[in-house]
């Protein structure tokens, strides 16, 4: 009787344990960050390491032509900054895509060439257009940028690059930065090729359309204004989750914590099945 009782209870420990086996957890989204324009990729180098400690693997694109890249002004193309994007997406799985200001177009771009590659696309302070849409047209209709009162071109006829003002960079772009990153936003600024800028993007339902987006709101935006981020949101149709944070143009510089959590969070939005 006592073999028996022993043996029971062994088999009731082993199936209790089975039961709560610990199984390991999924495997966070690799995230592919994109700068906007007059920018470059170590703008994100903060939120960067706060995801990497929450365990992500994270890859900060340069675009054509910033930083230090010395490519041409007359070679840069949204075309290129897409095949850009598109290189540094992992070979396999999916990755969450973030794009910034100019960012979002370029982002857009890449789902639609390939909506497989691509968990989620998470718009920070970004343009979102919609097919045939270009960032000049929806920058056109911004009336709380600051943008074009400190745009200058030496030859807008023959699409020469633009720069912003030194006078109104701060305002523009990180009016509640650090007094550091302001004066290192002032010393990095380059000219940023105009082409891309007006070039439309060309987006369908059945690829970009399928790919689920996030958006992180920046309330206090002079350089994509918040009214501008909502509009171009409710025109798309939603997004999932929205986010909004209290700060300017760079959040990434201002509240790196706080943007970093906002894209883990959508990081961790279930994805739907693709069909």
């Amino acid at each position: 009787m006592i073999r028996k009782l022993v043996a029971v209870a062994i088999t009731a420990a082993a199936a209790l344990m089975a039961g709560c086996a610990v199984t390991a957890p999924a495997p966070k989204l690799p995230v592919v960050l994109v700068h906007g324009a007059w920018s470059d990729a170590s703008a994100w180098d903060r939120v960067a390491a706060e995801l990497r400690a929450r365990g992500h693997a994270v890859t900060a694109v340069n675009l054509p032509g910033h930083g230090k890249d010395d490519t041409p002004a007359k070679d840069l193309s949204l075309a290129g900054y897409a095949a850009a994007v598109a290189r540094a997406l992992p070979a396999e799985g999916r990755a969450l895509l973030v794009g910034h200001s100019m960012g979002g177009m370029v982002i857009s771009q890449v789902a639609e060439n390939a909506p497989e590659r691509v968990a989620r696309l998470v718009y920070v302070a970004a343009y979102l257009p919609r097919d045939g849409e270009s960032l000049y047209k929806l920058a056109m209709e911004d009336k709380g940028s600051k943008v074009g009162k400190h745009w200058r071109q030496d030859d807008p006829k023959a699409y020469t690059p633009a720069t912003i003002a030194r006078e109104g960079l701060v305002e523009v772009f990180c009016a509640d930065c650090s007094a550091a990153d302001q004066q290192a936003l002032i010393a990095g600024h380059k000219p940023e090729a105009v082409p891309p800028l007006g070039t439309p993007v060309k987006l369908s339902a059945e690829r970009f359309g399928r790919v689920p987006r996030a958006y992180v709101h920046t309330r206090d935006d002079m350089a994509v204004s918040f009214g501008l981020q909502q509009a171009m949101l409710a025109a798309a149709g939603g997004a999932h989750p929205v986010i909004t944070l209290h700060t300017s143009h760079m959040p990434m510089l201002t509240q790196p914590k706080a943007l970093a959590d906002a894209i883990a969070a959508a990081a961790a939005t279930p994805v739907p099945p693709r069909p």
